[in-house]
């Protein structure tokens, strides 16, 4: 048996569906800006309990976020519909890897009764990749918009979708219900796709966000980078100058951080002065917003960024470039 840090016990071959590295990340411990208070208010606990009566799945949950305190304080999730089982196993992400359950055709409805019963004025939908359904899981989400437009018409709607396998029929339903912002990571640069994204393909994730924006170009597309897992300076550069290409809007960069050791490890902790120069790169490239940090995740503090992008110039928002 192998006992990570304070956590229970777990097999010493498999950890949520996901094979025990030999490798030992080199970065050392954490540095101090990468520590975070433990939650426990009085409104992280209302989340908490409206989840579990609901039966409902969340990322933040899922994911190990590091801003879960601060979110759900704040009354502000990200809904994780479709399970809670992936069928992809990316090495950096702490989603259980398996064979997921049946759709449950409920769920939509019980999302949005959670939307409703919170107030919430602005929510982000994601999924688990569900290579086993025909349209990848696009129909929940076009659902789960319309449920939640049903119950609570004056919120807004972020969808961080998958790739959906590269098919634009499946991306082309999730745009049709009409979703406020579309978001889909890219994750990291080209060069580690292969290790950290085995089922993934970085040009299809910018012709996902291409096809995106020329599908409604005032609606901003959204993308999330993580920083750590052994890329150059020079290639995040490449990467942030790719996804200005395809007409991202909205960028997030935080650090890779190691759920366990069945994930890849850390190859170097950013400092957040680094942060602050990608941040500054990225204005250059003329993104509509930027939050950069190393505990930024791609819906931390979503609300705040789609107003920030919504008040950024013209230009920024309608500006139409090439992409694949």
């Amino acid at each position: 048996m192998t006992t990570l840090g304070d956590q229970r016990p777990v097999p010493a071959t498999f950890f949520r569906g996901r094979r025990i590295r030999a490798e030992q990340a080199p970065a050392g411990a954490k540095p101090r800006w990468l520590k975070v208070r433990a939650p426990g208010t009085p409104g992280y606990r209302r989340l908490k309990r409206l989840v579990r009566e609901q039966s409902l799945h969340t990322v933040c949950e899922e994911a190990n976020c590091p801003n879960i305190g601060e979110c759900w304080h704040h009354g502000t999730a990200t809904f994780m519909i479709l399970g809670g089982v992936c069928t992809r196993a990316c090495a950096y992400c702490n989603v259980e890897h398996g064979q997921p359950g049946p759709v449950d055709e409920a769920e939509p409805a019980r999302v949005a009764e959670a939307v409703r019963i919170l107030n919430l004025d602005y929510v982000v939908i994601t999924s688990v990749d569900r290579d086993d359904l025909d349209d990848g899981g696009a129909g929940a989400f076009a659902a789960t918009i319309t449920a939640i437009r049903t119950k609570s018409p004056a919120c807004r709607i972020e969808t961080l979708v998958p790739d959906f396998g590269g098919r634009d029929a499946s991306l082309d339903t999730v745009l049709s219900a009409g979703p406020d912002v579309l978001n889909h990571n890219i994750e990291t640069v080209r060069s580690q796709y292969r290790r950290a994204r085995p089922g993934g393909n970085y040009d299809r994730a910018l012709r996902l966000l291409g096809h995106a924006h020329r599908h409604q170009p005032a609606r901003p597309t959204k993308s999330g980078l993580m920083v750590g897992l052994g890329e150059t300076w020079d290639e995040l550069l490449e990467t942030l100058a790719d996804l200005r290409r395809v007409g991202c809007g909205i960028l997030t960069i935080g650090q890779y951080l190691r759920p366990s050791v069945a994930h890849l490890p850390v190859a170097r902790y950013y400092h957040p002065d680094e942060f602050a120069a990608l941040k500054q790169v990225a204005v250059t490239l003329r993104f509509g917003h930027v939050e950069s940090g190393p505990l930024v995740r791609s819906s931390y503090h979503a609300h705040e960024q789609a107003e920030a992008f919504a008040a950024s110039p013209p230009l920024r928002q309608a500006e139409e470039i090439g992409g694949p």
